[in-house]
């Protein structure tokens, strides 16, 4: 099925395939329901765009994610600044409060269609100039990596399902009923220092997380 394509009102899909419209019609609520489809008020069902699987075994950044999808990354920079760090911030990095921290908001893209609302939080002493680079066409782990030597190395980090607030609702182009799959991250080099701290809120219709037991 193609994405964002009208699916036949439940007569129609009632008449083609011999059932009844009440079966239809419970079939379509479950397909909702789990992101395959997606209604417009007054307009019909839709095909929904397939989800992006997001495995979380290994620590891997945005870009290289989409990547291995074979999609094409994109980030629109909101917003980058300097500003002095709260007391929660501050501890979540390992730094005194009130110490310089650099605050990235990306509008995260995949094929053109935005996908999630990021904010990363850098210690400015770990990664000064870094305000410098182009972070809307450059990987923000690749800059850390070769002009910092810094190295990721491992990550903790906890998801919740929310409702999205008006900001993200728009700016991520967010159908009414679909929440957001909300992420912060906690992100340490390979020497053990704090690199990143990262909330983030990705489209509970377009994500879904994937982790292997053994």
């Amino acid at each position: 099925m193609t994405a964002h394509r009208r699916i036949p009102s439940e007569r129609e899909l009632s008449a083609a395939l011999g059932v009844s419209r009440m079966t239809i019609r419970q079939a379509l609520l479950e397909m909702t329901a789990d992101g395959t489809l997606y209604t417009r008020t007054g307009k019909g069902t839709y095909v929904a765009e397939r989800k992006i699987e997001q495995p979380l075994q290994r620590l891997s950044g945005f870009t290289q994610d989409m990547l291995a999808r074979g999609m094409r990354p994109a980030s629109r920079v909101l917003s980058q600044e300097l500003l002095p760090a709260p007391f929660e911030l501050a501890q979540a990095l390992g730094i005194a409060p009130g110490s310089e921290v650099v605050r990235i908001r990306r509008l995260r893209l995949a094929d053109d269609h935005p996908v999630a609302l990021e904010s990363a939080h850098l210690s400015h002493a770990l990664c000064p100039g870094l305000l410098e680079h182009d972070l809307a066409e450059t990987s923000l782990y690749e800059v850390l990596r070769s002009r910092y030597g810094v190295t990721l190395g491992s990550a903790r980090q906890t998801i919740e399902a929310s409702q999205a607030v008006a900001e993200e609702r728009q700016l991520l182009e967010l159908p009414l009923r679909v929440p957001v799959l909300r992420i912060h991250r906690l992100t340490s080099g390979t020497d053990g220092r704090i690199v990143e701290f990262v909330r983030a809120a990705y489209r509970g219709d377009r994500y879904q997380l994937n982790v292997e037991l053994r």
